[in-house]
């Protein structure tokens, strides 16, 4: 199965990540999520970016909390709600929402 998982929140506890088992995983990070893709605790990326999947983060999102391509982390594409609707009709077979 190819899952993708929509991540709106940064207080997001990764163990419930830790038990998705897919083929193919990508994460979606909107809302709050977006800070998963830019916010270093001490100099390390945030754990959610340290699993085997495909990392994604709604450029909106991001601007909205002032942040740019600049800050986000090489692992991370920038994209738009187009890009999104193409991910979960064209890449991935289901979606869930953390």
């Amino acid at each position: 199965m190819k899952l993708a998982v929509f991540v709106s929140d940064y207080r997001l506890n990764v163990d419930t990540l830790d038990r998705l088992k897919a083929e193919k995983l990508g994460i979606i990070l909107v809302q709050n999520g977006v800070y998963h893709a830019t916010v270093k605790e001490k100099g390390a990326a945030s754990p959610l970016l340290g699993k085997s999947a495909n990392y994604y983060a709604l450029i909106d999102d991001l601007e909205t909390r002032g942040l740019g391509n600049a800050d986000i982390d090489g692992n991370v594409k920038v994209v738009g709600y187009g890009d999104i609707v193409d991910l979960i009709f064209n890449e991935y077979d289901k979606t869930a929402w953390l």
